[in-house]
């Protein structure tokens, strides 16, 4: 039992470093966008049905969210940006 436990613990623990690696990642190439370019891959992967995928770039949004106070996020802003991934993923 203490075996399932601590290979949960170590998965879970690759899980969150992934996040906070692609987090640093987007931050880096995208500046004061970085919170919606997260977004708006966790709303192409929201379309796409993907499930992980869109869980993983909304604890990248988070976290580009807690790692940087100079981050735009405008709720309108992410609102469009959820629309535009959804009418793409219909056409």
């Amino acid at each position: 039992m203490l075996r399932v436990l601590t290979d949960w613990i170590e998965k879970r623990r690759e899980i969150r470093l992934r996040w906070q690696r692609d987090a640093r990642t987007v931050l880096q190439s995208h500046g004061r966008h970085a919170y919606y370019e997260a977004q708006r891959r966790a709303s192409r992967a929201r379309a796409l049905h993907d499930r992980a995928g869109f869980w993983h770039w909304a604890k990248v949004a988070a976290e580009v969210a807690r790692l940087s106070p100079d981050v735009e996020m405008d709720v309108k802003t992410v609102q469009a940006i959820a629309d535009e991934e959804l009418d793409r993923s219909r056409q």
